[in-house]
């Protein structure tokens, strides 16, 4: 249970930092924020393990769960944007 909180609080910090870096009106509310931010953190890790930063089971660092977010949330904005015109 504290493992879930813990990606829960981490999700929402790479959220918002990655809403923070990339100005400009986004679609969603604060459950988008944190779950984008989560998604990040597990594309991060996935590429970071890829790549060759981080082993089997670990997770992934910071700066490579904020480019995780941000890619999300640019793909996010692009598919509702897309949606809404």
């Amino acid at each position: 249970m504290l493992a879930v909180l813990s990606w829960i609080l981490f999700g929402l910090i790479v959220g918002v930092i990655a809403k923070l870096l990339m100005p400009g009106r986004d679609p969603g509310g604060f459950v988008i924020t944190i779950l984008l931010g989560i998604a990040g953190a597990v594309l991060g890790g996935f590429i970071g393990r890829l790549i060759g930063l981080y082993g089997p089971g670990r997770g992934a660092g910071f700066i490579m769960s904020l480019l995780g977010a941000i890619v999300i949330l640019a793909l996010y904005r692009a598919l509702v944007r897309r949606r809404a015109v």
